[in-house]
C-alpha cells in the first residue's frame, strides 16, 4: 500500500517538530518530563485496582465513596492516600507515572511533591503520603481481583513503609537496595545486609538542594546524580540498565536544583521581620546561614551530643555501610566522598521554611512556633488536610496528651506520637536563649525566607 505524499510529509514534519521541541528543552525541563513520564520501576498497581481501593476502606469512608460520583470518588482516593494531582493536569497524578496500559509506577514526587494549604507544590515535602496504608490496601484488592503482588506489596510484609502518614522508612529502603549491589552495581542476593533500624523520615524540600554540596539529614554523601539512583536499584534493573539511565538522573538533579522556594502567601509584618532578622543573624545564622542578596550557607553539621534531637536516623547507617558507598559506583568510587562518621545532623537551609512543615528530620514538630518553643511541643498531634496555621506558621493541628482509645492500626497512622521509637521531638533547645519577643520577631522573619 502506497502512502500519499502529502500525508507522509505531514508525518515527517510532526516528527521533526517533536524532535525540535525536545532538543530545545533545558536539562531541568528534561528532568521534570522524565520524572513524570518515564517508568524506572515496575508498576505498583493498575487503574482497575486503584478504582476499587475504596471497597476495602473502613465503613464511614466506604459509604462516602459509594455514594460519590466517579470524579468525587477519585478525589477521595487521592485524599485518603496522599496522592497529589499534577499541577496543570486534572487527570494525571504527580507522584506516579501512568503508562499507556494504565499501570501506575511510583516516582520521586510521591514523597517530594506535596501540598501546602491545599496547593500542590512540586518539590515540597508530601506530608500527606500514606505509603504503607496504600500498599496494604492495594494488596487486598489485588487478591480479590486474582492479580499478582508487586515488589512493593511483598516488601511491605517485612519492612514498614511508614508508621505515620507524611513519613516513610525511605532510609532503610536505600540501605537494603544498596547493600545487595557490588561496587559496580551488579545485583548479588548473597551479599549481607546490615541490621535494619527501621524509622520514619520526613521528606525534605527539594528547593534547598542547590545550596548544598552534601545531601541528606547528616550530609554524609557528596551531592551527585548517582546518589539519587539508589531507589531504583531493585533486582530487575541490572547494572547495565542503571548506568544507561545515568544521564536521565543528571537531568533530574538539574530539575531539582532549578526549583525556587515558594514565597509566603499571606501578609508579613515587615517591621517585626526586620527585627527578627537581627536576632536570627546573631543567634541562628552560624548554623543555618544568612539570606538575602549576599546569602551564605555553611553546611554545618551539629554534633548529636549538642543538638540532642532523635538519634535513630544517625545510627541507622552503620559505618561499614557508609564505607562501602565510598567504594561504589554511586560515589564514583570515592571521587564524591562519603562521610563515614558524620557524628550529627546538618543544620538545613531555611529558604521556604514556612512551606516545609512539619519540622526536624523525622517530622515530629508541626509548626515553627513549636520549634522556637521547645517546652510547648505537643506529645501527640493530628493535622488537618488543607489547613494552615498562619499564627504558629505550619500545619494546622489538634494536639493530645495521649492517644485516643480503640483506634485501628490504620487510624493510628493519622496521629504523630512523639513517644514512639525514632519519633522524638526533643532537642534543638537553642531558642531557649531568646525572649518571647525575640522568638516572635524571628518567627516573622522566617516567613520572608
Amino acid at each position: 500500500m502506497r502512502i500519499p505524499v502529502l500525508k507522509m510529509i505531514t508525518v515527517v514534519c510532526l516528527l521533526l517538530s517533536i524532535d525540535s521541541s525536545l532538543a530545545e528543552e533545558t536539562a531541568a525541563e528534561r528532568g521534570y518530563r522524565l520524572l513524570t513520564t518515564k517508568a524506572y520501576l515496575p508498576p505498583d498497581f493498575d487503574q482497575e485496582v486503584l478504582n476499587d481501593l475504596w471497597k476495602v476502606w473502613p465503613d464511614d469512608w466506604r459509604q462516602k465513596a459509594e455514594q460519590a460520583s466517579p470524579e468525587a470518588r477519585r478525589e477521595l482516593i487521592f485524599s485518603y492516600y496522599g496522592i497529589m494531582n499534577r499541577p496543570g493536569s486534572e487527570e494525571a497524578p504527580l507522584g506516579y507515572v501512568v503508562t499507556p496500559e494504565q499501570k501506575w509506577v511510583m516516582n520521586c514526587f510521591n514523597c517530594h511533591g506535596g501540598k501546602v494549604a491545599g496547593t500542590v507544590i512540586p518539590g515540597a515535602p508530601n506530608s500527606h503520603v500514606a505509603l504503607h496504608t496504600l500498599t496494604e490496601d492495594v494488596s487486598k484488592v489485588k487478591l480479590q481481583q486474582l492479580k499478582k503482588l508487586s515488589h512493593m506489596d511483598l516488601a511491605a510484609i517485612g519492612i514498614p513503609l511508614g508508621t505515620t502518614h507524611g513519613t516513610t522508612n525511605a532510609v532503610i529502603f536505600g540501605v537494603v537496595l544498596d547493600s545487595l549491589r557490588d561496587p559496580d552495581m551488579n545485583f548479588d542476593r548473597n551479599r549481607s545486609v546490615p541490621s535494619l533500624l527501621h524509622h520514619d523520615m520526613d521528606p525534605q524540600p527539594w528547593w534547598n538542594v542547590k545550596r548544598k554540596s552534601r545531601i541528606y539529614a547528616d550530609a554524609f554523601i557528596t551531592k551527585n546524580h548517582r546518589a539519587l539512583m539508589q531507589f531504583i536499584l531493585i533486582p530487575r534493573n541490572n547494572a547495565r540498565q542503571i548506568k544507561k539511565w545515568e544521564s536521565d538522573f543528571a537531568d533530574i538533579l538539574a530539575y531539582i536544583e532549578s526549583l525556587e522556594a515558594p514565597r509566603y502567601r499571606w501578609s508579613i509584618d515587615e517591621k517585626l521581620a526586620r527585627q527578627g532578622e537581627v536576632v536570627f543573624n546573631n543567634h541562628c545564622a552560624d548554623c543555618h546561614g544568612t539570606y538575602g542578596s549576599e546569602s551564605d550557607y555553611p553546611l554545618k553539621t551539629v554534633p548529636i551530643t549538642d543538638l540532642k534531637t532523635d538519634p535513630v536516623r544517625l545510627n541507622s547507617l552503620p559505618p561499614n555501610y557508609r564505607a562501602a558507598l565510598n567504594l561504589s559506583w554511586l560515589s564514583r568510587y570515592g571521587k564524591d566522598p562519603v562521610v563515614e562518621d558524620p557524628g550529627g545532623y546538618v543544620a538545613p537551609p531555611l529558604n521556604g521554611v514556612w512551606a516545609s512543615a512539619p519540622y526536624f528530620h523525622n517530622g515530629s514538630v508541626p509548626t515553627l512556633w513549636h520549634v522556637l518553643n521547645p517546652q510547648e511541643r505537643p506529645e501527640i498531634w493530628q493535622r488537618t488536610e488543607n489547613g494552615y496555621d498562619q499564627t504558629q506558621v505550619g500545619l494546622e493541628v489538634e494536639t493530645f496528651s495521649k492517644m485516643p482509645q480503640d483506634l485501628s492500626t490504620v487510624q493510628k497512622r493519622l496521629y504523630f506520637d512523639t513517644s514512639q521509637f525514632g519519633k522524638s521531638a526533643k532537642g534543638h533547645d537553642y531558642p531557649d536563649e531568646l525572649t518571647q519577643e525575640q522568638k516572635q520577631a524571628v518567627l516573622e522573619y522566617l516567613k520572608t525566607l
